[in-house]
């Protein structure tokens, strides 16, 4: 199996366009934050010592992986506020990812992978 690369290479009329993991991460994360019922990325434990070693988004909430065909698979690890409906609002966090990647990067070859990891009262 071959290794998953770390930017997005994009051939233009005048050269490539190269995108890294940390820009489609911060697109991610900046889309999230207007969808109503998502109160935030949930970290994983250890994310400290995950930064340490280079990756920076693992221990984040959000891991981009970019496949040799140049499709993203972003996990998202999110905490949700009560009250909303569960698949409503992983929807809505899907269809936020999906369209601002797309709209920024023109990347369209997306999946996005929502894990609700908790809830919480505001």
């Amino acid at each position: 199996m071959a290794e998953n690369k770390q930017y997005v290479t994009q051939v233009q009329d005048n050269g490539r366009v190269m995108i890294s993991e940390d820009v489609i991460s911060t697109i991610v994360s900046q889309a999230l934050t207007d969808i109503e019922g998502f109160a935030g990325l949930s970290a994983k434990p250890g994310a400290d010592i995950v930064d340490m070693i280079g990756k920076k988004n693992w221990g984040k909430g959000l891991k981009v992986t970019i496949s040799e065909d140049d499709s993203l698979t972003v996990d998202c690890n999110v905490i949700m506020k009560y009250g909303h409906s569960v698949v409503a609002v992983a929807k809505a966090i899907q269809e936020a990812a999906v369209n601002a990647v797309d709209s920024m990067t023109g990347i369209s070859n997306i999946q996005v992978n929502v894990n609700v990891c908790g809830i919480v009262r505001q």
